[in-house]
């Protein structure tokens, strides 16, 4: 059973692809509404990239599979009201950090990783406008935001 507590706060795990060509927090809060948002993304690593806070990589992650970078381990252990794991394509470090996050309610992509999210959506990340339409759609019937 889904709580119908409200939403506040808001993570997004997506891949550095995609926050290259969307601007994933602006987005979430204009057709959202949510004011709280925050934004990490992997990246492949290079050892030319200085890890941004809001950023990882697979060099972030012990042979344990346990988070070495701080501000994701923060992250991940912030009891967020929701989870947004915006990326449509398999990746063991994102899929663990979704897996990991102490978020009380997860979305992502339908056909990548049922046992992920409580919710999935049919989309392509391309089109953000849908994805977070058909989210509010959602959430408003879940009561977990007003319309």
């Amino acid at each position: 059973m889904v709580s119908e507590k409200e939403i506040v706060t808001v993570g997004v795990i997506a891949s550095q692809k995609i926050s290259n060509f969307i601007q994933l927090e602006e987005e979430i809060k204009k057709i959202l509404g949510f004011e709280n948002v925050k934004v990490v993304s992997f990246l492949d690593y290079d050892k030319k990239n200085h890890h941004a806070q809001y950023y990882f990589s697979d060099k972030d992650v012990d042979w344990n599979g346990a988070f070495q970078h701080e501000a994701l381990r923060d992250f991940l252990n912030e009891p967020l009201d929701l989870l947004i794991g915006y990326f449509n394509t398999n990746n063991i470090f994102m899929e663990m950090a979704v897996l990991k996050s102490k978020a009380t309610f997860k979305v992502g992509f339908s056909n990548l990783n049922q046992q992920l999210y409580d919710m999935e959506i049919a989309e392509i990340p391309d089109n953000i406008d849908n994805f977070l339409s058909e989210l509010k759609k959602y959430l408003v019937i879940l009561k977990k935001m007003k319309n």
